[in-house]
């Protein structure tokens, strides 16, 4: 199922420019049959649509646009003001298969949407950022067939998640980014047999103190034929394409006519085969599910996330780092997330430190999460409950919106070694009666789905001081999330001692561009971390937002973005950035001495130093990089240090030296002065 394509932003240069790099979208499945491209658009503001039978293949098109999907109507200038519903309609040619089914995808529709294939309607979703599928195959018909959907992206009204809330206060109904509409994230068919794999999970559990793991498979199977079968699926999993000689405890399963059933297995890596996922050495695994005529297969790491003494431990270590908010936002471009865009954003977090992030409060596109599986990088995934008031948290129809949401989104992403946590919310009245009941309950939920996985939610009722553990949601995470811009000392204080064994993250923090200047951005940079370093028990700062983003939210500026970002709308790096990069970096050093030599070749001493405080983690493989060549930095735990010397040749009065991680990612830069004097660094 994730057979991920991998085309160079070189190679889209080279054919096309800009415009073909727009094209570019992963699709999870190689062998999928993509519905991207050309298709028919019109606007209804009236809702008529559907009445008047727009979704007919024989109802005249020649008035209705030509756009390319994916697309975000909001953000085409042809209906950038325009919220309400949209039809989308294409035909593409099919000749029908005997004993096969085929599945239409959507990666993601916002808001709502309802399906039309061949005149008939096939089904409605409800939900913006997660992806969801239909059979079509007793739709399809030999020669043309005509897909129609209608997308309503009016949010603005209370019952939809992300959307409005209840309260009846001026500016109260919009949430705090755009409701950007439009198919927005590819559609595609995948043709199956009549019994077939639907999806695969795969939980790999490390016993550190043995050094092997336990790996448990499990394989959802859709019979979709007629008449009872029996399946046994073979399980493969290899390494850098190796496979591995693995013993499963695995049994036949019955799965009756048109049902599903969930098939498992396990087994036990030994040691010597066992390679740990973590931020620095992300090694990644395949594994295969086959059954006859079908394989699915997807990546997994094996790693162990955990909290302990108010420290969070990956792997048996504890780690503190930093992050930022992404909001899925472009000029031009909406929510759309082309390869290309989530490969810069990636760069530029991980350039800066950004490796702990919630990052968003909502589903981003999946490429994003493939990237931090092979780079290196902790992500906390969020539904969108968006600061749901009480009355809506109690409403039984919202609760099932969200858990379906919430399902569509660990189906997805329950195999990412990237993805240690989940979500439950944002800011919602978590020191009430109707949030606590939430929380719990929405944690228990997905720990049904998911036990694997910490859990949590992100809280703005904790700046209010609380005075027992009990007054507030917190109680039933595993460990806290808080929204804190201001007065950080007493709040986090206040929030180790009512849960002082859990670690704490601050989920979103930072200040405004404008407020009064970026100047400010730089001071509250600097201020906030030198009080996170002296607590301990603070494992992570995300700060809000990595770049600006658009809003008809309260406080948006005329120009229509909110300027919390450490980047512009369009990724240019602002100068709170290079503060960030630097403040963030886990090692530093300092000029100690300088050795001048014969012919021209000289030494410049380095000392370099892994931070005791914030951020921190064991730093290994790292390497020192200039001009002239590398120098590998020898393993660092916190708080130690090492002295290195770094030839030098020519008559440069300065050396660039660059830190370097070991998937190759530059996240310090600094200038030595090429003398015998000692810098004052």
């Amino acid at each position: 199922m994730k057979h991920i394509r991998k085309i160079t932003l070189l190679f889209f240069l080279l054919i096309g420019g800009y415009q073909t790099l727009l094209a570019q979208y992963t699709i999870g499945d190689s062998d999928a049959i993509p519905l991207n491209g050309s298709w028919s658009f019109a606007m209804d503001p009236r809702k008529i649509g559907a009445g008047k039978g727009w979704f007919n293949e024989s109802f005249d098109t020649r008035r209705w646009d030509e756009v390319t999907v994916p697309h975000c109507f909001s953000s085409d200038l042809r209906y950038q003001f325009y919220t309400g519903t949209v039809w989308y309609k294409r035909s593409f040619p099919w000749r029908k298969q005997i004993g096969k089914r085929v599945i239409l995808h959507f990666d993601a529709v916002y808001y709502a949407s309802t399906i039309w294939l061949n005149n008939k309607k096939i089904g409605s979703h409800e939900g913006g950022y997660t992806p969801f599928t239909f059979d079509i195959t007793d739709f399809l018909q030999s020669g043309k067939n005509t897909i129609s959907i209608s997308v309503d992206n009016d949010t603005w009204q209370t019952g939809s998640i992300p959307g409005a809330k209840d309260n009846g206060f001026a500016n109260d109904p919009f949430m705090g980014w755009i409701n950007y509409g439009g198919i927005t994230r590819p559609v595609y068919l995948t043709v199956k047999p009549e019994v077939y794999l639907e999806n695969l999970k795969i939980d790999a559990v490390p016993d550190l103190d043995k050094g092997t793991a336990k790996l448990i498979a499990k394989a959802f199977i859709r019979n979709a034929s007629g008449k009872d079968t029996w399946v046994n699926p073979t399980v493969i999993v290899s390494y850098h394409d190796q496979s591995l000689k693995l013993s499963w405890n695995r049994q036949k399963k019955s799965i009756p006519a048109s049902q599903s059933v969930v098939w498992q297995a396990e087994t036990v890596i030994k040691a010597s085969d066992v390679k740990l996922w973590s931020i620095d050495e992300p090694n990644l695994y395949q594994i295969k599910g086959i059954i006859p005529g079908d394989t699915i297969s997807n990546h997994f790491g094996i790693r162990k996330v955990e909290v302990r003494n108010m420290q969070l431990l990956l792997n048996g270590e504890p780690v503190r780092m930093a992050g930022a908010n992404r909001v899925v936002d472009y000029p031009g471009l909406g929510s759309l997330e082309p390869d290309w865009l989530i490969e810069k954003d990636f760069r530029l977090m991980k350039e800066a430190g950004m490796v702990f992030h919630r990052l968003t409060h909502y589903t981003p596109a999946e490429h994003f999460y493939e990237l931090a599986d092979q780079y290196g990088m902790l992500i906390i995934a969020e539904p969108g409950n968006w600061q749901l008031t009480p009355s809506q948290m109690e409403n039984d129809t919202i609760r099932t919106k969200f858990k379906q949401q919430f399902t569509e989104m660990m189906q997805r992403d329950w195999n990412h070694p990237s993805v240690v946590a989940y979500s439950v919310g944002n800011e919602y009245m978590s020191d009430e009666p109707a949030g606590q009941r939430w929380t719990k309950d929405m944690i228990a939920f997905g720990r049904l789905m998911d036990p694997g996985r910490l859990f949590t939610f992100v809280s703005m009722r904790l700046n209010a001081l609380p005075k027992k553990p009990e007054d507030e949601a917190s109680q039933y995470s595993d460990f806290v999330c808080t929204n804190t811009y201001g007065n950080h000392v007493k709040v986090l204080d206040n929030i180790h001692r009512l849960y002082p064994d859990k670690p704490v993250l601050i989920s979103e923090w930072g200040t405004r561009a404008d407020e009064p200047s970026e100047d400010g951005q730089i001071k509250n940079i600097e201020e906030v971390v030198a009080e996170i370093r002296k607590r301990p028990y603070v494992m992570g700062a995300s700060w809000w937002t990595f770049n600006d983003y658009q809003s008809r939210y309260e406080g948006t500026n005329p120009n229509g973005y909110r300027p919390w970002g450490l980047v512009s709308p369009d990724r240019i790096p602002k100068p709170a950035y290079k503060t960030y990069r630097k403040e963030m970096a886990l090692l530093t050093l300092k000029k100690v001495g300088w050795q001048p030599g014969d012919n021209g070749r000289h030494r410049l001493i380095l000392k370099v130093s892994a931070r005791a405080d914030f951020p921190s983690y064991n730093v290994k493989n790292y390497i020192l990089k200039t001009i002239q060549g590398s120098q590998k930095i020898p393993e660092l735990k916190p708080g130690t240090s090492v002295e290195i010397g770094i030839p030098v040749t020519g008559f440069d009065h300065t050396l660039s030296v660059q830190v370097v991680t070991p998937t190759g990612f530059a996240v310090s830069e600094q200038n030595f002065e090429l003398t015998e004097e000692k810098s004052k660094n």
